[in-house]
Protein backbone atom coordinates (compact mmCIF):
# COMPACT_ATOMS: atom_id res chain seq x y z
CA UNK A 1 0.00 0.00 0.00
CA UNK A 2 1.42 3.40 -0.97
CA UNK A 3 0.57 6.31 1.28
CA UNK A 4 0.54 10.00 0.58
CA UNK A 5 3.55 11.74 2.06
CA UNK A 6 2.85 13.63 5.29
CA UNK A 7 4.79 16.83 6.04
CA UNK A 8 5.76 15.49 9.48
CA UNK A 9 5.32 12.09 11.07
CA UNK A 10 4.60 11.57 14.77
CA UNK A 11 6.49 8.46 15.84
CA UNK A 12 6.07 6.07 18.77
CA UNK A 13 9.27 4.15 19.47
CA UNK A 14 8.55 0.87 21.28
CA UNK A 15 11.83 -0.50 22.58
CA UNK A 16 13.37 2.96 22.83
CA UNK A 17 16.20 1.91 25.18
CA UNK A 18 17.46 -0.90 22.92
CA UNK A 19 19.72 -0.81 19.87
CA UNK A 20 16.80 -0.42 17.43
CA UNK A 21 15.41 2.42 19.52
CA UNK A 22 18.77 4.19 19.70
CA UNK A 23 19.23 3.98 15.92
CA UNK A 24 15.66 5.18 15.31
CA UNK A 25 15.99 8.15 17.63
CA UNK A 26 19.30 9.06 15.99
CA UNK A 27 17.65 9.19 12.55
CA UNK A 28 14.67 11.14 13.91
CA UNK A 29 16.98 13.67 15.57
CA UNK A 30 18.67 14.30 12.22
CA UNK A 31 15.34 15.30 10.64
CA UNK A 32 13.30 17.40 13.08
CA UNK A 33 11.43 18.89 10.13
CA UNK A 34 10.11 15.45 9.10
CA UNK A 35 9.66 13.54 12.38
CA UNK A 36 8.67 14.14 15.98
CA UNK A 37 8.82 11.73 18.92
CA UNK A 38 5.25 11.34 20.13
CA UNK A 39 5.82 8.42 22.49
CA UNK A 40 8.56 6.14 23.78
CA UNK A 41 8.32 2.80 25.54
CA UNK A 42 10.53 0.06 26.92
CA UNK A 43 10.40 -3.03 29.08
CA UNK A 44 11.78 -2.04 32.48
CA UNK A 45 14.80 0.29 32.12
CA UNK A 46 13.13 3.34 33.61
CA UNK A 47 16.31 5.33 34.20
CA UNK A 48 17.36 4.98 30.56
CA UNK A 49 13.85 5.92 29.45
CA UNK A 50 13.94 8.94 31.76
CA UNK A 51 17.05 10.19 29.93
CA UNK A 52 15.14 9.93 26.66
CA UNK A 53 12.13 11.72 28.16
CA UNK A 54 14.46 14.56 29.18
CA UNK A 55 15.99 14.71 25.70
CA UNK A 56 12.91 14.35 23.47
CA UNK A 57 10.10 15.45 25.82
CA UNK A 58 7.45 13.19 24.29
CA UNK A 59 3.84 13.58 25.42
CA UNK A 60 3.68 9.86 26.26
CA UNK A 61 5.92 7.14 27.71
CA UNK A 62 5.27 3.60 28.87
CA UNK A 63 7.03 0.69 30.57
CA UNK A 64 5.88 -2.91 30.56
CA UNK A 65 7.03 -3.38 34.16
CA UNK A 66 4.51 -1.62 36.48
CA UNK A 67 7.05 -1.02 39.27
CA UNK A 68 9.48 0.56 36.81
CA UNK A 69 6.65 2.67 35.39
CA UNK A 70 5.86 3.98 38.87
CA UNK A 71 9.49 5.01 39.35
CA UNK A 72 9.52 6.73 35.98
CA UNK A 73 6.25 8.49 36.78
CA UNK A 74 7.62 9.74 40.09
CA UNK A 75 10.77 11.07 38.40
CA UNK A 76 8.76 12.76 35.64
CA UNK A 77 6.58 14.52 38.22
CA UNK A 78 9.59 15.60 40.32
CA UNK A 79 11.21 17.17 37.28
CA UNK A 80 7.94 18.60 35.97
CA UNK A 81 8.43 16.98 32.57
CA UNK A 82 5.53 17.14 30.07
CA UNK A 83 5.13 13.38 29.71
CA UNK A 84 2.31 11.09 30.79
CA UNK A 85 3.46 7.61 31.87
CA UNK A 86 1.53 4.39 31.17
CA UNK A 87 2.33 0.84 32.28
CA UNK A 88 1.88 -2.81 31.40
CA UNK A 89 0.62 -4.42 28.20
CA UNK A 90 -2.51 -2.29 28.40
CA UNK A 91 -0.44 0.88 28.55
CA UNK A 92 1.74 -0.08 25.59
CA UNK A 93 -1.30 -1.10 23.53
CA UNK A 94 -2.97 2.21 24.29
CA UNK A 95 0.19 4.11 23.37
CA UNK A 96 0.54 2.21 20.06
CA UNK A 97 -3.04 3.09 19.08
CA UNK A 98 -3.05 6.78 20.08
CA UNK A 99 -4.88 8.85 17.42
CA UNK A 100 -2.06 11.41 17.22
CA UNK A 101 0.54 8.71 16.51
CA UNK A 102 0.83 7.73 12.85
CA UNK A 103 4.05 5.65 12.91
CA UNK A 104 4.96 2.90 15.38
CA UNK A 105 8.44 1.41 15.59
CA UNK A 106 7.94 -2.11 16.98
CA UNK A 107 11.34 -2.75 18.53
CA UNK A 108 10.56 -4.51 21.83
CA UNK A 109 12.40 -7.83 21.77
CA UNK A 110 10.59 -11.14 22.21
CA UNK A 111 7.00 -12.08 22.92
CA UNK A 112 6.69 -8.98 25.13
CA UNK A 113 6.21 -6.86 22.01
CA UNK A 114 3.39 -8.91 20.52
CA UNK A 115 0.30 -7.25 22.01
CA UNK A 116 1.37 -3.67 21.30
CA UNK A 117 2.33 -4.50 17.71
CA UNK A 118 -1.08 -6.08 17.12
CA UNK A 119 -2.67 -2.98 18.65
CA UNK A 120 -0.81 -0.77 16.17
CA UNK A 121 -1.97 -2.97 13.29
CA UNK A 122 -5.58 -2.82 14.39
CA UNK A 123 -5.35 0.96 14.64
CA UNK A 124 -4.11 1.25 11.05
CA UNK A 125 -0.66 2.65 11.84
CA UNK A 126 2.46 2.66 9.70
CA UNK A 127 4.39 -0.11 11.48
CA UNK A 128 8.17 -0.34 11.28
CA UNK A 129 8.59 -3.95 12.34
CA UNK A 130 11.75 -5.12 14.10
CA UNK A 131 9.94 -7.48 16.49
CA UNK A 132 10.16 -10.71 14.50
CA UNK A 133 8.45 -12.66 17.27
CA UNK A 134 5.17 -11.02 16.24
CA UNK A 135 5.28 -13.03 13.02
CA UNK A 136 6.86 -16.12 14.58
CA UNK A 137 4.15 -16.40 17.23
CA UNK A 138 1.14 -15.13 15.32
CA UNK A 139 2.03 -14.64 11.67
CA UNK A 140 -1.39 -15.35 10.18
CA UNK A 141 -3.20 -13.36 12.88
CA UNK A 142 -0.88 -10.38 12.56
CA UNK A 143 -1.01 -10.23 8.76
CA UNK A 144 -4.80 -10.44 8.95
CA UNK A 145 -4.79 -7.55 11.46
CA UNK A 146 -2.61 -5.50 9.11
CA UNK A 147 -5.04 -6.06 6.24
CA UNK A 148 -8.18 -5.47 8.29
CA UNK A 149 -6.78 -2.36 9.98
CA UNK A 150 -5.46 -1.02 6.66
CA UNK A 151 -2.06 -0.64 8.31
CA UNK A 152 1.19 -0.15 6.41
CA UNK A 153 3.84 -2.76 7.26
CA UNK A 154 7.50 -1.90 6.64
CA UNK A 155 10.19 -4.32 7.87
CA UNK A 156 13.32 -2.81 9.43
CA UNK A 157 15.34 -5.93 10.09
CA UNK A 158 18.21 -5.30 7.68
CA UNK A 159 17.52 -8.51 5.74
CA UNK A 160 13.78 -8.07 5.35
CA UNK A 161 14.13 -4.40 4.57
CA UNK A 162 16.60 -5.39 1.83
CA UNK A 163 14.08 -7.87 0.40
CA UNK A 164 11.36 -5.21 0.58
CA UNK A 165 13.58 -2.86 -1.44
CA UNK A 166 14.34 -5.59 -4.02
CA UNK A 167 10.76 -6.71 -4.55
CA UNK A 168 9.11 -5.49 -7.77
CA UNK A 169 6.46 -3.41 -6.02
CA UNK A 170 6.00 -2.77 -2.33
CA UNK A 171 2.34 -2.01 -3.02
CA UNK A 172 1.66 -5.26 -4.89
CA UNK A 173 -0.32 -7.81 -2.87
CA UNK A 174 0.00 -10.56 -5.48
CA UNK A 175 1.89 -13.74 -4.65
CA UNK A 176 5.65 -13.63 -5.26
CA UNK A 177 5.41 -16.27 -8.01
CA UNK A 178 3.00 -14.10 -9.99
CA UNK A 179 5.50 -11.24 -9.75
CA UNK A 180 8.24 -13.41 -11.23
CA UNK A 181 10.06 -14.10 -7.96
CA UNK A 182 11.85 -17.46 -7.86
CA UNK A 183 13.40 -17.31 -4.39
CA UNK A 184 14.66 -15.13 -1.58
CA UNK A 185 18.28 -15.29 -0.46
CA UNK A 186 18.68 -14.27 3.18
CA UNK A 187 22.26 -13.40 4.01
CA UNK A 188 23.79 -14.26 7.39
CA UNK A 189 27.11 -13.13 8.81
CA UNK A 190 27.71 -16.48 10.50
CA UNK A 191 28.28 -14.71 13.81
CA UNK A 192 31.34 -14.95 16.06
CA UNK A 193 31.70 -18.74 15.85
CA UNK A 194 31.73 -19.14 12.08
CA UNK A 195 35.29 -20.52 12.09
CA UNK A 196 35.50 -21.77 15.69
CA UNK A 197 36.38 -25.50 15.84
CA UNK A 198 33.23 -27.44 16.66
CA UNK A 199 34.94 -29.09 19.64
CA UNK A 200 35.40 -25.68 21.28
CA UNK A 201 31.73 -24.63 21.04
CA UNK A 202 30.74 -26.58 24.15
CA UNK A 203 32.90 -24.23 26.24
CA UNK A 204 31.84 -21.01 24.51
CA UNK A 205 31.07 -18.19 26.96
CA UNK A 206 28.24 -15.65 26.85
CA UNK A 207 30.71 -12.82 26.25
CA UNK A 208 32.21 -14.66 23.27
CA UNK A 209 28.75 -15.39 21.86
CA UNK A 210 27.79 -11.72 22.16
CA UNK A 211 30.92 -10.45 20.38
CA UNK A 212 29.31 -10.05 16.96
CA UNK A 213 31.87 -9.16 14.29
CA UNK A 214 29.69 -6.66 12.39
CA UNK A 215 26.65 -5.52 14.36
CA UNK A 216 26.16 -3.89 17.75
CA UNK A 217 23.09 -5.56 19.25
CA UNK A 218 21.54 -6.60 22.56
CA UNK A 219 22.84 -9.74 24.24
CA UNK A 220 19.86 -11.97 23.47
CA UNK A 221 19.81 -11.25 19.75
CA UNK A 222 23.61 -11.51 19.65
CA UNK A 223 23.40 -15.07 20.98
CA UNK A 224 20.67 -15.80 18.44
CA UNK A 225 23.04 -14.61 15.73
CA UNK A 226 25.78 -16.90 17.02
CA UNK A 227 23.47 -19.95 16.93
CA UNK A 228 21.78 -18.70 13.73
CA UNK A 229 18.42 -19.05 15.45
CA UNK A 230 18.03 -15.41 14.53
CA UNK A 231 18.32 -16.36 10.87
CA UNK A 232 15.89 -19.22 11.35
CA UNK A 233 13.35 -16.83 12.85
CA UNK A 234 13.98 -14.51 9.91
CA UNK A 235 13.10 -17.34 7.52
CA UNK A 236 9.76 -17.66 9.32
CA UNK A 237 9.33 -13.89 9.23
CA UNK A 238 10.08 -13.73 5.49
CA UNK A 239 7.49 -16.41 4.83
CA UNK A 240 4.74 -14.26 6.36
CA UNK A 241 5.95 -10.87 5.15
CA UNK A 242 6.37 -11.81 1.51
CA UNK A 243 4.15 -14.88 1.05
CA UNK A 244 7.13 -17.05 0.12
CA UNK A 245 7.11 -20.83 0.62
CA UNK A 246 9.79 -22.24 2.96
CA UNK A 247 11.52 -24.07 0.10
CA UNK A 248 11.92 -20.77 -1.77
CA UNK A 249 13.77 -19.09 1.13
CA UNK A 250 17.47 -19.87 1.28
CA UNK A 251 20.13 -18.75 3.75
CA UNK A 252 23.60 -17.81 2.53
CA UNK A 253 26.60 -17.08 4.75
CA UNK A 254 28.06 -13.67 3.93
CA UNK A 255 30.58 -12.68 6.63
CA UNK A 256 31.02 -9.04 5.55
CA UNK A 257 27.31 -8.13 6.02
CA UNK A 258 27.50 -5.83 2.98
CA UNK A 259 24.85 -7.60 0.90
CA UNK A 260 21.85 -7.59 3.23
CA UNK A 261 19.70 -9.96 1.19
CA UNK A 262 18.75 -10.75 -2.41
CA UNK A 263 15.73 -11.59 -4.55
CA UNK A 264 16.10 -13.92 -7.54
CA UNK A 265 13.64 -13.71 -10.43
CA UNK A 266 12.49 -16.32 -12.90
CA UNK A 267 14.55 -14.75 -15.68
CA UNK A 268 17.75 -15.33 -13.71
CA UNK A 269 18.14 -11.74 -12.47
CA UNK A 270 19.25 -11.35 -8.86
CA UNK A 271 18.68 -8.01 -7.15
CA UNK A 272 20.71 -7.27 -4.03
CA UNK A 273 20.52 -4.45 -1.52
CA UNK A 274 23.95 -3.42 -0.25
CA UNK A 275 25.30 -1.03 2.33
CA UNK A 276 27.54 -0.68 5.35
CA UNK A 277 26.27 -2.71 8.34
CA UNK A 278 24.38 0.05 10.14
CA UNK A 279 20.77 -0.30 11.28
CA UNK A 280 20.12 3.36 10.59
CA UNK A 281 19.94 2.56 6.86
CA UNK A 282 16.85 0.29 6.94
CA UNK A 283 15.25 2.44 9.65
CA UNK A 284 15.68 5.61 7.62
CA UNK A 285 14.38 3.86 4.50
CA UNK A 286 11.21 2.80 6.31
CA UNK A 287 10.70 6.06 8.21
CA UNK A 288 10.82 8.13 5.02
CA UNK A 289 9.36 5.60 2.53
CA UNK A 290 8.69 6.20 -0.31
CA UNK A 291 11.25 9.02 -0.01
CA UNK A 292 14.94 8.74 0.84
CA UNK A 293 16.73 10.69 3.58
CA UNK A 294 20.23 10.95 5.05
CA UNK A 295 20.72 8.34 7.77
CA UNK A 296 24.17 9.43 8.90
CA UNK A 297 25.69 6.26 7.43
CA UNK A 298 29.06 6.31 5.64
CA UNK A 299 29.10 5.62 1.90
CA UNK A 300 29.97 2.10 0.78
CA UNK A 301 33.54 1.81 -0.55
CA UNK A 302 33.53 -1.34 -2.68
CA UNK A 303 37.09 -0.80 -3.90
CA UNK A 304 38.28 -0.78 -0.30
CA UNK A 305 36.28 -3.94 0.51
CA UNK A 306 37.78 -5.65 -2.52
CA UNK A 307 35.84 -8.92 -2.46
CA UNK A 308 32.55 -10.30 -1.16
CA UNK A 309 32.36 -13.89 0.07
CA UNK A 310 29.43 -16.31 0.30
CA UNK A 311 29.06 -19.87 1.60
CA UNK A 312 26.42 -22.47 2.44
CA UNK A 313 25.59 -22.76 6.19
CA UNK A 314 27.07 -25.74 8.01
CA UNK A 315 24.04 -27.63 9.38
CA UNK A 316 26.14 -29.34 12.06
CA UNK A 317 27.45 -26.01 13.33
CA UNK A 318 24.05 -24.29 13.15
CA UNK A 319 21.35 -26.85 14.10
CA UNK A 320 18.96 -24.06 15.12
CA UNK A 321 18.54 -23.11 11.47
CA UNK A 322 17.22 -26.57 10.57
CA UNK A 323 14.91 -26.47 13.61
CA UNK A 324 13.36 -23.22 12.36
CA UNK A 325 12.68 -24.65 8.90
CA UNK A 326 11.13 -27.75 10.50
CA UNK A 327 8.89 -25.64 12.74
CA UNK A 328 7.76 -23.46 9.82
CA UNK A 329 6.84 -26.52 7.75
CA UNK A 330 4.98 -28.04 10.73
CA UNK A 331 2.90 -24.86 11.08
CA UNK A 332 0.49 -24.09 13.93
CA UNK A 333 2.10 -23.70 17.32
CA UNK A 334 5.45 -25.22 16.30
CA UNK A 335 7.08 -21.84 15.66
CA UNK A 336 5.62 -20.53 18.93
CA UNK A 337 7.18 -23.43 20.82
CA UNK A 338 10.55 -22.97 19.12
CA UNK A 339 10.69 -19.27 19.92
CA UNK A 340 9.66 -19.77 23.55
CA UNK A 341 12.17 -22.58 24.14
CA UNK A 342 14.90 -20.48 22.57
CA UNK A 343 14.16 -17.44 24.73
CA UNK A 344 14.31 -19.59 27.86
CA UNK A 345 17.48 -21.39 26.77
CA UNK A 346 19.30 -18.22 25.74
CA UNK A 347 18.38 -16.59 29.04
CA UNK A 348 19.78 -19.59 30.93
CA UNK A 349 22.96 -19.52 28.83
CA UNK A 350 23.50 -15.81 29.49
CA UNK A 351 23.14 -16.54 33.21
CA UNK A 352 25.72 -19.36 32.79
CA UNK A 353 23.22 -22.02 33.90
CA UNK A 354 23.67 -24.08 30.71
CA UNK A 355 26.28 -24.43 27.99
CA UNK A 356 26.19 -22.97 24.51
CA UNK A 357 25.32 -26.27 22.81
CA UNK A 358 22.48 -26.78 25.29
CA UNK A 359 20.57 -23.96 23.58
CA UNK A 360 19.85 -25.96 20.43
CA UNK A 361 19.43 -29.15 22.46
CA UNK A 362 16.76 -27.54 24.65
CA UNK A 363 14.92 -26.18 21.61
CA UNK A 364 14.93 -29.53 19.83
CA UNK A 365 13.77 -31.43 22.91
CA UNK A 366 10.96 -28.95 23.58
CA UNK A 367 9.75 -29.15 19.99
CA UNK A 368 9.77 -32.94 20.03
CA UNK A 369 7.70 -33.13 23.25
CA UNK A 370 4.91 -30.70 22.42
CA UNK A 371 2.02 -31.46 20.09
CA UNK A 372 1.40 -29.04 17.24
CA UNK A 373 -2.03 -27.38 17.37
CA UNK A 374 -3.64 -24.64 15.25
CA UNK A 375 -3.23 -20.95 16.15
CA UNK A 376 -6.71 -19.52 15.66
CA UNK A 377 -6.48 -16.72 18.22
CA UNK A 378 -3.91 -14.77 20.20
CA UNK A 379 -4.76 -16.83 23.28
CA UNK A 380 -3.79 -20.01 21.38
CA UNK A 381 -0.35 -18.55 20.72
CA UNK A 382 0.11 -17.26 24.26
CA UNK A 383 -0.97 -20.55 25.83
CA UNK A 384 1.47 -22.50 23.65
CA UNK A 385 4.17 -19.98 24.50
CA UNK A 386 3.61 -20.37 28.24
CA UNK A 387 3.49 -24.17 28.05
CA UNK A 388 6.70 -24.30 26.02
CA UNK A 389 8.47 -22.04 28.49
CA UNK A 390 7.47 -24.26 31.40
CA UNK A 391 8.69 -27.37 29.60
CA UNK A 392 11.96 -25.76 28.56
CA UNK A 393 12.57 -24.62 32.14
CA UNK A 394 12.01 -28.16 33.41
CA UNK A 395 14.54 -29.53 30.96
CA UNK A 396 17.07 -26.87 31.83
CA UNK A 397 16.88 -27.74 35.54
CA UNK A 398 19.00 -30.92 35.37
CA UNK A 399 21.44 -29.27 32.97
CA UNK A 400 21.97 -26.41 35.39
CA UNK A 401 22.35 -28.83 38.29
CA UNK A 402 24.98 -30.82 36.43
CA UNK A 403 26.82 -27.63 35.57
CA UNK A 404 26.88 -26.52 39.21
CA UNK A 405 28.15 -29.95 40.28
CA UNK A 406 30.90 -30.08 37.66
Amino acid sequence: MREKTDPKRNVAVLGATGSIGASTLDVIARHPDRFSVGAIAANRKWEALLELVRRFRPPWAALLDPAAARQLGDAVRRENLPTRVLSGDEGLCRLAALPEIDTVVAGIVGAAGLASTLSAAGAGKRILLANKETLVLAGALFMAAVREGNATLLPIDSEHNAIFQCMPSAADTATPASRGVRRILLTASGGPFLHTPHAELASATPDAACAHPNWRMGRKISVDSATMMNKGLEVIEAHWLFGIAPDAIEVVIHPQSIVHSMVEYLDGSVLAQMGNPDMRTPIAQALAWPDRIDAGVASLDLAHIGALHFATPDQARFPCLALAYAALRAGGTATVVLNAANEVAVGAFLERQIGYLDISGTCEATLSRMAVTPVESLSDALEADAAARRLAQRMIGPLAQNRRSA
